[in-house]
């Protein structure tokens, strides 16, 4: 079983920077691929960042490239987004979820296992 908690969330400014974090637990967690989504207010979820354990290898949304990093600390076991540049935009309530496999998915159906959300709030 795969437990996934998220922090980090708030209200910042734009041009600010926030650091979401994602707790995992369970005894296999570096199998996983560990992905971030995103839901703004009256839209689909969509994909931002993606993390795999066993390689460290990532995968962004293309209109996010530059602005977020994702990375992966082992001795914490959470997985990291490092928000810069924040813009109103960018406003929403963030996902973490993950998945067994060894290929990033975007596709929200094929995660299994999800957190409770944080809620990021840019102010313009």
């Amino acid at each position: 079983q795969v437990q996934l908690v998220e922090s980090g969330g708030g209200l910042v400014q734009a041009g600010d920077s926030l650091r979401l974090s994602c707790a995992t637990s369970g005894r296999t967690f570096s199998r996983l691929c560990v992905t971030w989504f995103r839901q703004a207010p009256g839209k689909e979820r969509e994909y931002v960042a993606a993390f795999r354990w066993s390689s460290g290898s990532t995968d962004y949304a293309d209109s996010l490239k530059g602005r977020f990093t994702i990375s992966g600390d082992n001795a914490k076991r959470t997985v990291d987004l490092q928000m810069n540049a924040l813009k109103p935009e960018d406003t929403a309530v963030y996902y973490c979820a993950a998945k067994y496999g060894l290929t990033y998915s975007t596709r929200e159906y094929e995660y299994v296992y999800w957190g409770q959300g944080t809620q990021v709030t840019v102010s313009s």
